[in-house]
């Protein structure tokens, strides 16, 4: 299929908003300002067109990657020489410490094979019910009273604010049970609060000044961050209690699996409880905000909208008979998964893969050009760039879940699309997070349409996501 021609002129594809590669290459002082204020703006067209690109920056030398080739040598074949690059893990150890994003080595080794039974795709599917469930009751709880009493037929929303709570009471409910502590109702203000002041570059982490100098700009989130590890802390105690007293009552979920592994042998005590924070601090982040820009980008989309909805209604009106198990939307709702991951290529959750080089390496491409890397060079692989080439895609910047369907999966190289990483480090939660966004966007869309409200202003900024600046405010409107 030539996605080139996929749609009329009547159909044009919606272009999402995104920062215009410059044309001249950024001063040392524009490149601190752009970083501090948004990383998505940093890039320059030679980005978007070559394959590689070398930079040097303070005396540090830098290796942009978007060769699908390269990619794979760096995050595969050669994945041994490269270590978690070190501004990476200035800005995240501090809130996750060793938890599976941030862990390296040995402790890395260890909590990924503790967890991985619990992401199988056969494990994962086992929580189909419970997402259905809990994105049933969300919408109810959340959108039921639209249209009904004689109240307005619609109303406006933050969908980011919504995504969050969703997602948040989907991720609680099958990996906890629904008993994971909490001191207030406002999650996503929570979890917005700590990756706006936490997970957010310093000026200190780009001259690389070691962890112990103050940076000023995190210091308003040390609150937050105790808030969320007393939060898990407390989940953790509760948890332990159960199993003291009652064990065989006990639900056998995520956080049971972490606790029966804690001792000498397996993890310890402070990372279960970075890895419980991962998990709930950005786990659910992630998905939350793939589905908000998912639902943004549709609404600008009528003809892909209404593909979707004929998805869904085939799927879910069944006229008295039993819905169909929602293990099966995935394969039954084509463009529904198509669009969810045109929506990830755009606005890919981990906008960046950080890397370093720990011995001196070389790739050299089919045509024969070579790529020298001496130790201690920082390789970006950049989802954001990568997903937005020129060379490997058709009308990069346009939002066509064509691309995604089924026929047209063939095309896509495994290397030019990464929206979960490739790798040993790949997403370990990749299986759960795409059959919950399929199960979610078919409840949401079944009953209900989503607009942007007239005049919003929608802008993507990175901090530890690709996320709206000042959100996406929404109108739900029951559908007739």
């Amino acid at each position: 299929m030539d996605l080139r021609n996929a749609l009329s002129s009547s159909t044009e594809p919606y272009c999402p908003p995104a920062p215009v590669p410059h044309q001249q290459p950024l001063t040392k002082l524009q490149v601190i300002r752009t970083a501090l204020r948004n990383p998505l703006e940093l890039w320059g067209q030679a980005s978007f067109t070559l394959p590689w690109i070398e930079t040097k920056f303070f005396k540090e030398r830098t290796l942009i990657v978007n060769d699908p080739g390269l990619i794979r040598h760096v995050l595969v074949d050669n994945v041994a020489n490269y270590e978690m690059s070190e501004i990476r893990q200035l800005v995240l150890r501090p809130i996750l410490r060793d938890g599976l994003l941030t862990a390296e080595g040995a402790v890395w080794k260890r909590s990924r094979k503790a967890m991985a039974p619990v992401f199988t795709p056969r494990h994962s599917k086992g929580f189909a019910g419970q997402m259905l469930a809990r994105s049933e009751a969300f919408v109810e709880e959340r959108y039921g009273s639209v249209g009904s009493n004689g109240l307005s037929g619609s109303f406006q929303t933050d969908i980011c604010v919504d995504m969050t709570d969703l997602t948040f009471d989907i991720l609680s409910e099958t990996l906890f049970s629904g008993e994971v502590v909490t001191e207030s109702e406002n999650v996503a203000d929570d979890v917005d609060n700590l990756l706006h002041r936490m997970g957010r570059i310093d000026p200190m982490d780009m001259l690389r000044a070691p962890p112990w100098v103050p940076r000023l700009t995190r210091i308003g989130g040390r609150k937050v961050l105790e808030k969320f590890r007393a939060m898990v802390a407390e989940t953790m105690d509760q948890r332990r209690e159960r199993l003291r007293r009652t064990p065989d009552a006990v639900p056998q979920d995520f956080l049971t699996l972490l606790l029966q592994l804690e001792g000498p042998e397996g993890l310890t005590s402070g990372e279960i409880e970075d890895n419980i924070l991962t998990f709930i601090g950005a786990g659910h982040e992630t998905t939350a905000r793939a589905l908000a820009w998912t639902l943004h980008c549709v609404a600008r989309s009528p003809h892909v909208r209404e593909k979707m909805e004929a998805e869904i209604d085939a799927v879910l009106a069944t006229d008295g008979e039993p819905v169909a198990d929602p293990v099966e939307w995935l394969d039954r709702m084509p463009w529904v998964r198509a669009s969810f991951e045109e929506a990830l290529r755009l606005y890919p959750p981990a906008p960046s893969i950080n890397r370093a080089a720990i011995e001196p390496d070389s790739w050299t491409s089919p045509e024969g050009k070579t790529v020298k890397i001496d130790a201690g060079v920082t390789v970006l692989v950049m989802p954001w760039t990568l997903h937005r080439h020129e060379l490997l895609w058709d009308r990069p910047r346009a939002f066509m879940p064509e691309r995604f369907l089924p026929e047209n999966r063939g095309t896509i190289g495994r290397f030019q699309y990464l929206p979960f990483g490739a790798g040993p480090r790949t997403c370990i939660g990749a299986t759960f997070a795409m059959q919950e966004a399929v199960i979610a966007l078919a409840v949401l869309m079944h009953r209900y349409r989503f607009d942007m409200v007239p005049g919003a202003h929608v802008w993507p900024v990175q901090k530890l996501t690709t996320q709206p600046r000042d959100g996406l405010p929404m109108q739900v409107t029951l559908r007739a």
